[in-house]
């Protein structure tokens, strides 16, 4: 009798003993869960490296830029974030053109360089004097029709190249002289950079001119 009771107690002792078998399955499944995050790890993407803007190392590089015939890096404000860089580069062209232009022109006049005959209108004007003088006379609301003109005109060009014509920013068909005729795509790429370098001094330039033209209200160099 003692001998049953004791097996009786052992029986039920034994079946809250855990069992040798379930822990090799937990510790299996364990090791396969740990051996998965290590791949799962592996495929989530890298942040980007940072890179820092030519021009201005202490800002990042905008990413946009990244292509363009002499990019620097410079964009200090990110337009380039949220305004297409072919419209950027557009206008940059657009205004160092004017501006190369201006300098000349606004120079030139002051230098004794005039129209001849010269009417009435313009005796004795210098490049400082010449806007208000031309606006009585009236020239200046020809210059503005025709600038109008020609605003329509590439308002629609860069529309289409927006909306993906394959139009080329600042490109107008126009190289009288034949520059890029055959020209290699290393060649067009170096004309293109001394355009907007020569167009970015131009633009800095006639600033400091009509700045200068009007503190000294001197001939030229206007020192």
């Amino acid at each position: 009798m003692k001998t049953a009771l004791f097996a009786s107690l052992l029986g039920s002792a034994a079946a809250f003993a855990p069992s040798a078998s379930t822990g090799r399955i937990s510790t299996s499944v364990f090791s396969e869960a740990v051996a998965e995050e290590p791949a799962a790890a592996e495929e989530e993407p890298a942040a980007p490296a940072y890179k820092a803007s030519t021009a201005l190392p202490f800002l990042e590089y905008p990413p946009n830029l990244e292509g363009y015939v002499g990019d620097v890096g410079f964009d200090p404000f990110r337009f380039s974030d949220f305004v297409p860089v072919d419209f950027l580069r557009e206008a940059e062209l657009k205004h160092g053109r004017m501006c190369m232009l201006a300098v000349v022109g606004f120079a030139a006049v002051d230098l004794g360089f005039k129209i001849y005959p010269t009417p009435e209108a313009y005796e004795g004007l210098t490049s400082l004097t010449a806007h208000d003088a031309l606006v009585k006379q009236g020239a200046m609301g020809q210059l503005l029709l025709w600038i109008s003109l020609a605003e329509i005109i590439s308002t629609i060009a860069v529309t289409q190249m927006l909306n993906g014509s394959g139009r080329q920013p600042g490109d107008f068909g126009l190289d009288p002289l034949g520059f890029l005729k055959g020209a290699s795509p290393e060649a067009e790429a170096e004309m293109q950079l001394k355009e907007i370098t020569n167009g970015r001094l131009a633009m800095m330039a006639f600033s400091g001119m009509v700045t200068q033209a009007v503190l000294t209200q001197g001939p030229f160099p206007y020192l």
